[in-house]
């Protein structure tokens, strides 16, 4: 498939403005490794492989272990993650699917056991940031990989 339209080039300004949006979130109450789980399993469920492939890359430069990154996709059956990293992918698979009579409860109370209210807010701006860029980069068709120079993710020697 070949890329539709550059949206960075035809909107510059929005695009400016999402992603300051976006840079932001690196300063939040959420740790790193947990925020690189949540790019990948939101740009699963959305079919996005131009941020799969780009949140992969950050997670092994951030020093993820190749093996969680394989098990993102089965994290409810897989041992390598802890309580909070299960709370923020299921918080992040809610809210990218959003449930036809909203968040259950049961979800909800799961992940505030794991979050302090900052915390849960922080997370969920997260999840809505990578929602947007996925459905930016699914409906242009990005190609994966095609950003890697520019962001520095060549460094993570996955070519």
């Amino acid at each position: 498939m070949t890329q539709r339209i550059n949206y960075f080039q035809q909107s510059p300004e929005l695009c400016k403005k999402y992603l300051e949006f976006s840079m932001l979130l690196k300063d939040s109450a959420i740790e790193e490794s947990i925020c690189d789980l949540v790019n990948i399993r939101a740009s699963q469920i959305n079919g996005c492989g131009f941020c799969l492939d780009m949140h992969v890359k950050e997670a092994r430069i951030h020093g993820e272990r190749e093996l969680r990154l394989h098990h993102v996709a089965i994290w409810r059956e897989s041992t390598l993650f802890s309580p909070r990293e299960r709370a923020a992918l299921a918080w992040t698979e809610v809210l990218t699917t959003l449930p036809e009579h909203g968040v259950p409860d049961d979800i909800y109370e799961r992940v505030r056991g794991q979050f302090s209210e900052k915390e849960l807010s922080d997370l969920t701006f997260e999840v809505m940031a990578i929602n947007g860029w996925n459905r930016a980069n699914v409906a242009f068709r990005t190609v994966p990989g095609s950003s890697d120079k520019a962001f520095g993710l060549d460094k993570a020697n996955l070519a």
